[in-house]
């Protein structure tokens, strides 16, 4: 009896196809014929029998690969998708990372606005404070004003008299200066501080000629008329002339307030200071004569 329980398998190139131990086993066939033609439609049996077994595990394999291929598809579709979130995250990280930065810019920025308009608001406070100091000022200016006009006139007429009752020097030269000043306080557009300033000037001129000596050519009125004469100052002390041929020399009598004549024995000497004044020669002693103080009343 054939036992068709186990399962056939294709037969490799070159093998026979096995068959089940039963059919090898059987005892001999006392019809050779019959049992020839048996063996010969079991193998064809055997054939048929793989053909089909075969059959149905190739088209069993087929589903089996189209659903693999079908995984293998939604996996990397699955891999682009993350790629491309992932992507995406990262894109947006760097746009709050870039917002975070110039949030904090922002920030900083604010904060040293702030600081600036703090001291602004400083600032102006301050500016007010001296505007309305400057106004103060303006309006008092015109009490000022009215007070140190006066003054400024007082000044130049004080200093009219005492060029008038100097020791007569640089005359001319003076009182072309005091003129200037008395036009100059005429005059509306200069200001009072531009007209306070020359009129210093002039002060300080005036007391520059204590400290100094000077030559300078003139004329004196004689009594045979205008002389051209070269004087000589020595500060306020001592005025003297000379004349160029040496004949007629003098000198400014303070008290009597005229002009002396110089005894010979000085004449010398006032040529010397003329050369000296001239810096023509260097300085040395000379004797001059020279008033006496005078001791002041009480």
């Amino acid at each position: 009896m054939l036992c068709l329980g186990a399962r056939a398998s294709r037969p490799h190139a070159g093998q026979r196809p096995a068959f089940p131990e039963a059919v090898a086993s059987a005892p001999e066939d006392p019809y050779p014929g019959i049992g020839e033609r048996i063996k010969r439609a079991l193998i064809a049996g055997g054939w048929l029998l793989g053909g089909w077994v075969a059959l149905p595990l190739a088209a069993a394999a087929q589903p089996g690969d189209s659903q693999v291929g079908e995984m293998l598809d939604v996996q990397s579709q699955t891999t682009r998708a993350q790629q491309q979130a992932q992507g995406q995250i990262d894109a947006l990280a760097d746009e709050a990372q870039e917002l975070l930065s110039e949030y904090r810019l922002k920030l900083q920025e604010l904060d040293r606005l702030r600081r600036y308009n703090a001291n602004l608001e400083r600032t102006i406070a301050d500016q007010e404070r001296e505007k309305a100091s400057l106004e103060d000022q303006i309006t008092g200016f015109g009490d000022l004003e009215r007070g140190i006009v006066p003054l400024m006139l007082d000044m130049i007429d004080a200093l009219e008299q005492f060029v008038r009752l100097d020791v007569p020097f640089q005359l001319q030269e003076r009182q072309g200066r005091l003129q200037r000043l008395r036009t100059l306080m005429d005059r509306a557009d200069v200001s009072v501080s531009e007209k306070y300033r020359q009129i210093m000037d002039a002060y300080l001129i005036e007391t520059a000629f204590g400290r100094t000596i000077e030559a300078y050519a003139g004329q004196i009125d004689t009594e045979a008329g205008a002389r051209k004469v070269e004087f000589f100052r020595l500060g306020r002390t001592l005025l003297a002339y000379l004349s160029p041929d040496r004949e007629a020399a003098g000198y400014w009598d303070a008290a009597a307030r005229d002009w002396r004549p110089l005894p010979d024995a000085y004449r010398p000497a006032v040529a010397l200071g003329l050369r000296i004044a001239k810096k023509q020669a260097a300085p040395e002693i000379l004797v001059l004569p020279v008033a006496a103080p005078e001791r002041a009343a009480p």
